[in-house]
């Protein structure tokens, strides 16, 4: 029997700002949303760009980082494995899935992150979590 790996590393831009829960636990869970871009030439030559869009689950140490500093328009790479979520529709379209990636590592890329607890934007080193 072959050997599996399912490990993926996407680089993109966050589309909303992060939100960020616990569970019953206490363990931190934080939701991004993840625009990864993809250019390319057809075979007339003409450019071609394309947008993916992932939903990104982080969990545990590096969640609260990822609420607390990142935002909207945010850079990160992203290490993690695909993970495939279905469910009923509620308006009776029948069974949905999405895949989405369950973050092992997130990397701060950008200079421009969020103050804890402020809105506005301040200038700092990257940071790693």
């Amino acid at each position: 029997m072959a050997a599996t790996y399912n490990h993926s590393v996407l680089l993109g831009n966050l589309t909303r700002d992060p939100e960020i829960r616990y569970l019953p636990s206490g363990t931190a869970v934080c939701s991004l949303g993840l625009a990864v871009n993809n250019s390319f030439k057809q075979a007339n030559g003409e450019e071609k760009k394309d947008v993916l869009f992932i939903d990104v689950t982080v969990f545990g140490k590096q969640a609260e980082p990822c609420g607390e500093y990142l935002h909207k328009g945010s850079p990160v790479l992203v290490a993690g494995r695909l993970q495939l979520d279905s469910w009923e529709d509620r308006n009776g379209g029948g069974k949905r899935t999405k895949i989405k990636l369950i973050a092992e590592r997130v990397q701060f890329l950008g200079t421009s992150m969020r103050e804890p607890g402020d809105e506005t934007h301040r200038h700092a080193t990257p940071n790693a979590t």
